[in-house]
């Protein structure tokens, strides 16, 4: 389907931004990379940038809408619903053509296949309880619960006035994860067989277990973090679904250093993390080879730092999604869609076990994102070919997923 194109100057942008029907697409007259706008719904949203979102073919991606679950076909980019109602998307399956989701009503896991629509209730879930991951061969999932009295500032609340979107970080974040680091409640770690609805608990703790995520190639290697500020705590961890080998990935050398927004590879062998040394002051995004345990180091500037990073299918690229001057880096000029190519510092020098190998990413702009409010958190990934990096944006006024393209337009003539 041959799409029209505009080359829209700033000031046209800022006067669409409450338009009823923004554009479809469009060059980025700062960057020259290409950009459409995905889908038709507005609140329509892509998934957290870590979760799993392509189907196990890689042709397909799911999103959420107001009404549910849909569809996008990655080569015509055309759309379809496929789940109704008031659902929390988990992740789609690495195996089978399969979205997990719990819904509202019941409080339970399901997973549909996107081309058939085949629908099944795996199991009900603990109360309070919430199920975020699933694992490489679909034979499991993974999730948390608090046993006992839920504290009041933990139930759910209406939006905060002026949220423009569910997904928009509230106002009082920073004092929420305080009081709930504080809280110390005993939390534990699950996993739900997806065949049989078994439920086994395979860790007990009062440290605030949050961002589990299993890893795309090991089905019994679940990774995990001990949520709070981030200065606060010794985030990053793995564990075996057999309750195994719980172990710490980053251990801080400095105080105030972070870690934290971790992501897998798509081979499964490292994972990835925003680090800071010490917080708001030095960037580098890091890595960890779960079999080898060698450590990466990439620096980048203080504007290029993003709220979340991704990598691409092939390991060779990396995006980011900037951040406002609100955020923790302070950037004065980081409201831009990032991608990065990244590139180790040849050794001249001592070699040894256990030293980090450092690099750097070099920069390239996609998508100025200044009309961008950064409440709403883009979540930036890659398509599996590699080809376009895919967010969502409120530049419009509300939320929609958009693409843009890795390579640079081919200019276009004046007639």
């Amino acid at each position: 389907m041959q799409r029209k194109t505009w080359i829209l100057p700033l000031a046209f942008v800022s006067v669409l931004c409450w338009a009823e029907n923004p554009p479809k697409t469009w060059i980025d007259p700062d960057t020259g990379h290409r950009v459409i706008r995905l889908t038709e719904e507005p609140g329509s949203a892509s998934l957290y940038f870590n979760d799993n979102a392509y189907t196990a073919n890689h042709k397909e991606m799911v999103y959420t809408t107001p009404n549910g679950i849909s569809v996008l076909d990655l080569a015509t980019f055309e759309t379809r619903p496929v789940v109704q109602g008031r659902v929390a998307v988990v992740a789609t399956g690495h195996k089978t053509q399969c979205v997990y989701y719990v819904k509202f009503a019941d409080h339970a896991l399901y997973a549909t296949d996107v081309d058939t629509g085949k629908t099944r209730k795996i199991a009900a879930l603990p109360p309070h309880g919430s199920v975020s991951t699933i694992n490489a061969d679909e034979t499991l999932a993974a999730g948390t619960y608090i046993e006992g009295a839920i504290p009041s500032f933990l139930l759910p609340a209406r939006p905060a006035a002026g949220q423009m979107h569910p997904l928009d970080q509230p106002r009082n974040k920073g004092e929420m994860m305080e009081r709930t680091l504080a809280a110390h409640l005993p939390r534990v770690l699950f996993t739900i067989n997806l065949q049989t609805g078994e439920r086994k608990e395979i860790l007990h703790s009062t440290d605030w277990l949050n961002h589990l995520l299993f890893s795309p190639t090991d089905p019994s290697l679940l990774m995990y973090c001990h949520e709070g500020p981030w200065h606060k705590v010794d985030r990053i961890w793995t564990i075996h679904t057999d309750g195994s080998h719980n172990t710490l990935i980053h251990k801080r050398t400095m105080e105030m250093e972070i870690a934290g927004h971790e992501f897998w590879s798509w081979d499964g062998k490292t994972i990835w993390y925003d680090l800071q040394t010490p917080r708001g002051e030095d960037f580098w995004l890091a890595g960890y080879r779960v079999d080898t345990g060698e450590r990466m180091q990439y620096h980048m500037q203080r504007n290029e730092w993003s709220i979340h990073f991704n990598v691409s299918s092939d390991g060779r690229l990396f995006c980011g999604d900037g951040g406002d001057p609100g955020q923790v880096a302070h950037a004065p000029d980081g409201e831009w869609i990032y991608l990065f190519r990244p590139q180790l510092i040849q050794n001249t020098g001592v070699s040894a076990p256990g030293l980090i190998r450092p690099g750097v990413l070099h920069s390239e702009r996609l998508v100025n994102m200044s009309k961008h409010n950064y409440r709403l958190e883009p979540n930036v990934r890659f398509t599996p070919d590699g080809k376009w990096v895919i967010f969502r944006s409120n530049l419009f006024g509300p939320t929609y997923v958009f693409a843009v393209e890795v390579a640079k337009a081919a200019p276009t003539g004046s007639g």
